[in-house]
């Protein structure tokens, strides 16, 4: 008879427990957004590689690992000395950048709450080493998105992790009725919190606005004789379950070779896989997790963190220096790149290279006679987006100038009272914070295709481009319209003659 005194518990009153530790210990908002954007990012189509780069320049701890990966051996093939994001992205590629970037911010979002705990650190370390393994079964499943795959499987465990994390006593209370009782850990859990792992997991996902489709995902499921093929979703649940399964052998060190051999069998036929595809994706997925030196396992400190955090804002001490790096990045990158990657590419040196508070593509669009932002950097653009556009027919402001002496323009004071008439309305009533501001004009046989526009705002330090930086900036804007003449050349001669 067991001898674990359990008090009669429900599924309210247990997750009720659980968020106000939640509220307690600071509420995750920006890891919900930031896993949603990588999400979103994974998924995307053209922008993907843009996105997925945003995304990661948004977290300094995230753009130190990612840049570190990508000069690892594992990627030496590619060259070392990766300076950008966007090459980096273009190098690993969208999903492992993912993979990363959701280990990351699984384990930042929630270390905090875990007081250090061993159980807690250890339910991490099989979230992330859940997710290697699905990329490598994902990739044997030549037909399945890895991608989907890896974030699913990383997420598996999410109401595990809420446990372990938030209600630390319940879960010692939930293995302790285990090893007494013989029990499973969701018969534990219905028996100690009233409600299953898999529910908590959907139950959060919910509340920090997952994909419907993801949050069906986070249930095991056990194996069967899949018949005929299993539709999409039955399919990521199948191998977020699995890869969460070897996760947890390989971490606790359980199991002997006869287990994995099980396990292997037994879900080989609802993946659609031979058991001996599972196994060898599963070493191969150890292997990769060693290369990648466990920079998503390891918590880090707080005073860690903060060495990555940039400082308070302003042009860095540094800029020539990253300037001419990232530069470096471009043209080696330029053959090999799209219009748009390098684009991409030059945005962000531009931006993070010299500290703006905001930094546009603006592109121009012939067939509606305009000027429109397309891509972009910084806080509070997305929202301005729509007002971020102008006729391309010549008036005598900064930006038109710029363009039709295809020479760039900086202005340190834009709110001089003697300048303001060189200013468009637009940029006044759109942009009426910004102190200084660059205009980088691209233009293409005399035919001017954009330009790329970064400002410091009146809240920075003032600050200036130096005659030594005008060097390195020409270089990039010289690789992009490089870039937009073999695209154009590219192009069929109908569309070359309506351009």
């Amino acid at each position: 008879m067991s001898s674990i005194k359990i008090e009669p518990a429900s599924a309210e009153k247990t997750m009720e427990l659980l968020w106000s530790r939640v509220r307690r210990r600071g509420d995750l908002p920006g890891f919900s957004k930031v896993i949603s954007a990588i999400i979103q990012a994974m998924r995307g189509d053209d922008d993907r590689e843009f996105s997925m780069t945003k995304t990661v320049l948004s977290d300094p701890a995230l753009t130190q690992k990612v840049l570190r990966l990508a000069n690892s051996p594992m990627y030496s093939v590619f060259g070392q000395g990766i300076n950008t994001v966007s090459k980096a992205v273009m190098v690993l590629g969208t999903e492992a950048i993912g993979h990363l970037a959701l280990g990351l911010k699984l384990i930042d979002g929630l270390s905090a709450a875990s007081a250090d705990s061993a159980s807690a650190r250890d339910e991490m370390e099989k979230a992330v080493l859940a997710g290697h393994i699905a990329r490598q079964l994902a990739s044997s499943a030549s037909t399945r998105d890895a991608e989907e795959a890896v974030v699913c499987s990383i997420l598996h465990s999410l109401g595990r992790m809420m446990v372990t994390f938030y209600l630390p006593e319940r879960w010692q209370q939930l293995q302790a009725y285990c090893t007494e009782n013989g029990a499973s850990e969701e018969q534990a859990a219905h028996e100690v919190l009233g409600i299953g792992l898999d529910e908590i997991g959907r139950r959060a996902g919910q509340k920090w606005g997952f994909p419907p489709a993801l949050i069906e995902t986070l249930r095991d499921v056990p194996p069967a004789s899949a018949g005929e093929p299993l539709g999409h979703g039955d399919w990521l649940t199948a191998v977020s379950t699995l890869s969460f399964k070897y996760a947890k052998a390989l971490c606790a060190a359980e199991g002997p070779r006869e287990e994995f051999d099980r396990l292997a069998t037994e879900y080989a036929d609802m993946l659609g896989l031979e058991a001996s595809q599972i196994l060898t994706a599963v070493e191969a997925a150890q292997h990769v997790a060693a290369e990648e030196d466990a920079v998503m396992v390891r918590t880090t400190t707080r005073a860690e963190r903060e060495k990555h955090l940039p400082a308070l804002g302003g042009k860095p001490a540094d800029a020539l220096a990253a300037l001419q790096r990232g530069v470096a990045d471009m043209r080696d990158a330029l053959q090999d790149s799209s219009a748009a990657q390098v684009m991409a590419m030059a945005l962000e040196i531009v931006h993070h290279g010299l500290g703006f508070s905001r930094t546009i593509a603006f592109l121009r669009d012939q067939t509606q006679a305009q000027y429109r932002a397309r891509m972009y950097f910084g806080d509070g653009v997305q929202e301005l987006l729509p007002r971020l556009v102008f006729s391309d027919a010549y008036q005598p402001d900064v930006f038109h100038a710029a363009l039709a002496n295809d020479k760039p323009i900086f202005v340190e004071n834009a709110h001089d009272a003697a300048f303001l008439s060189k200013v468009p309305r637009w940029w006044k009533e759109v942009l009426p914070t910004a102190r200084s501001f660059m205009v980088l004009p691209l233009v293409v046989n005399r035919q001017p295709a954009g330009f790329i526009y970064g400002d410091w705002d009146l809240s920075l330090p003032p600050a200036r481009i130096e005659s030594a930086e005008i060097a390195p900036l020409n270089e990039l804007r010289g690789l992009i319209m490089q870039a937009l003449e073999r695209r154009r050349q590219m192009e069929p001669a109908w569309m070359r003659r309506m351009s």
